[in-house]
């Protein structure tokens, strides 16, 4: 329930664990798949009311602490816009969708019954798969346990070493691509100006259908076009002209 309550505490780990136990009989798998189930089915009813209550606000927050808070919403909704309520069955084998799909759903109007059936199948889904797959390999699950028990502290060390590197890698990458886009951001007003003046630039407007709504506003004559669809369209971009892209 933390877990999936967005607090950074991997279920996995446990859980594997968990069903391994079961194996030796020494826990039931039945009360561990229930238990598994209610926690995170409740931390889901929570932030499917919150994304009912704050909208797009919660969504955004969510992603603001993920390490990649800029593709997090994007990705989010390409997965409704392909996949519907179907979304809610893989979610959280997903990481950094397993929190975030809950209140998509509500953003995305997805009926309450409908809410319930997917997002139970989902996670009695997921509980099962992460117990059963504990409980398949325990064999190799103790021979861990065991070199963690000997290793000690320097093999944690190792892991959290290598985990901050990784952050800090990532955080490196992002900050030097938001760099690049602020060298080559165009204003609004200059824009306009732009257009105005006669001056030829392609606008292109790259929000999906689930970012608009009956109160947005687009630029004249902007071509509609979303990065995934680039691979198939871009043809329909002049190439002699400067293009500009944007989105909310």
């Amino acid at each position: 329930m933390a877990e999936q309550a967005g607090i950074p505490l991997p279920s996995a780990p446990l859980l594997l664990s968990a069903g391994a136990l079961s194996a030796e009989g020494k826990i039931s798998f039945h009360v561990l798949w229930l238990l598994t189930f209610c926690g995170a089915f409740i931390s889901d009813l929570m932030w499917y009311q919150l994304g009912r209550s704050q909208g797009g606000r919660m969504l955004s927050l969510l992603c603001r602490i993920s390490i990649e808070p800029d593709s997090c919403v994007k990705n989010t909704e390409n997965l409704f816009v392909k996949r519907g309520a179907n979304s809610l069955l893989v979610s959280k084998f997903l990481p950094g969708l397993n929190t975030v799909a809950q209140p998509m759903a509500w953003i995305v109007r997805l009926s309450w019954l409908k809410f319930l059936a997917y997002d139970i199948c989902g996670t009695l889904f997921w509980a099962g798969t992460v117990l059963f797959v504990g409980r398949l390999f325990h064999h190799q699950i103790e021979d861990v346990l065991s070199l963690l028990r000997r290793t000690g502290a320097s093999l944690l060390l190792i892991v959290l070493v290598a985990a901050a590197a990784w952050i800090g890698f990532k955080s490196i990458q992002r900050r030097r691509f938001l760099h690049k886009l602020r060298i080559s951001r165009i204003t609004p007003e200059e824009l306009k100006e732009e257009m105005d003046t006669g001056i030829p630039v392609v606008v292109v407007d790259l929000r999906s259908d689930l970012s608009l709504d009956e109160d947005s506003v687009q630029v004249t004559g902007a071509l509609r076009l979303t990065p995934e669809e680039l691979e198939v369209r871009h043809e329909e971009i002049p190439r002699d002209r400067d293009i500009v892209l944007y989105c909310t």
